[in-house]
């Protein structure tokens, strides 16, 4: 019976070894991969910010770009209508005057329709610009969330 009671103890010990052994490489394992996934959602913030950052950047490059552009825009505007004033100086009668002033009026609206169009295409070209940086991280988002 001393012998069933020692190999009965040994088979629980070895057992009991073996239970110990395997509860520790998954308890690794699963720390591993803890560690694993919070270091990428590190990475991932990370590079989040960094889109933001980029994107802000952009953006106030941008926005600096369209300020000089209304301020070019306005002295422009200053300065041809200072010459149409100096030309309404030199008229001599009201049909002169009326030549003049739609003269003056189509190089204005045609001036103001031109600098519209550019002003739309700055807004748009800044609008793309300052979003790619934020469109390629849901790309990213989008990719890892097709992948798990």
């Amino acid at each position: 019976m001393n012998d069933t009671v020692k190999k009965f103890a040994d088979e629980a010990k070895t057992r009991t070894e073996a239970l110990t052994a395997d509860f520790n490489a998954k308890a690794k394992e699963a720390m591993s991969k803890t560690s694993k996934f919070a270091e990428e959602a590190v990475e991932f913030n990370k590079a989040n910010v960094e889109a933001l950052v980029e994107s802000g950047k952009i953006a106030a490059k941008g926005i600096e770009t369209l300020g000089q552009e209304g301020v070019t825009y306005a002295r422009k505007s200053f300065e041809d209508t200072t010459a149409a004033l100096k030309g309404y100086t030199a008229v001599k009668t009201p049909a002169d005057f009326f030549k003049l002033y739609a003269e003056n009026s189509k190089k204005a609206f045609d001036a103001a329709v031109a600098q519209t169009s550019k002003t739309s295409e700055l807004v748009v070209k800044l609008t793309n610009d300052s979003f790619a940086p934020i469109s390629n991280r849901v790309s990213v988002i989008t990719s890892k969330m097709k992948a798990a």
